[in-house]
């Protein structure tokens, strides 16, 4: 016995189906609509007719040659004082203070005291036009740097500036005097020394020997260096396996790579 097949409609993939309440919001909400098998997913938003304008639009400017050509109607006037004033915001905090020393707490009662008392927010000066005061100085305010500390007095009567300098100099002399019993002795030696120092260079360091050093191997659990050996071996003998690896240190300079076997690099200039 054939089963009858479901009715398709415009509501078959949403959330209620061809059964229940439908609304032509529903073909658009995202949370309402299920996937169509082997179809994918359709999003988008709905595009204006064909008489819509995109952009942004232009600021009205009064008293322009179309006006002129009109006869001057329909425009309104350039002088500040008949442009009308722009009302500031709605102060919500005072009203929401005012409303609370009334006794009003419910949302209700705040809704129905918004719509009865309006408390408007100050203008700044910016939107006023008026210019911000100047912060007065006072006439006594010195501008510069301050001025240095006072000279320690008990100082001064005690001569600890000269002691102090005194005592500097005497060590500085002191000091002297031993550099120079010192370096009479080995005057001539490193005066020859400074003169004749020679500095080593990249072709002076390659040509010295340089004693072969044996590199340390890593080191491996005793298991692996004793008893446990590969399962494999790729390699026919050990020979091969030389020649191998000097082919690759080879070939590995003209490959890409940290490890040098990616492709082949093209030639440089």
């Amino acid at each position: 016995m054939a089963t009858a097949a479901a009715p398709s409609g415009p509501f078959t993939y949403t959330a209620p189906g061809d059964l229940g309440v439908h609304r032509e919001t529903m073909l658009s909400n995202e949370l309402l609509l299920r996937d169509k098998v082997g179809q994918p997913k359709t999003r988008g938003f709905y595009l204006p007719g064909r008489g819509f304008t995109y952009g942004r639009p232009n600021d009205r400017r009064d008293l322009t040659a179309a006006d002129a050509l009109r006869g001057w109607g329909g425009g309104s006037s350039s002088l500040p004082f008949d442009r009308p004033q722009k009302q500031p915001d709605r102060d919500f905090m005072a009203l929401n203070r005012s409303a609370v020393s009334a006794g009003l707490v419910t949302a209700k009662e705040n809704f129905d005291f918004r719509a009865t008392h309006d408390i408007r927010r100050k203008p700044s000066a910016t939107e006023t036009g008026k210019k911000s005061r100047t912060r007065r100085l006072p006439p006594s305010m010195v501008f510069g740097l301050p001025t240095r500390p006072s000279t320690p007095i008990y100082d001064l009567l005690e001569h600890k500036f000269q002691d102090k300098w005194i005592s500097q100099q005497r060590s500085q002399e002191f000091e002297k005097r031993q550099k120079e019993t010192q370096g009479s002795r080995f005057s001539s030696a490193s005066s020859q020394k400074n003169q004749m120092k020679v500095y080593d260079t990249r072709a002076t360091l390659l040509r010295t020997f340089q004693n072969p050093v044996d590199d340390k191997s890593l080191w491996q659990l005793p298991r692996f260096t004793k008893s446990a050996k590969p399962h494999l071996q790729t390699f026919r003998s050990s020979k091969a396996k030389e020649d191998a690896f000097k082919n690759f240190e080879l070939d590995r300079v003209s490959r890409k790579g940290v490890l040098g076997q990616g492709v082949y690099e093209s030639a440089k200039n």
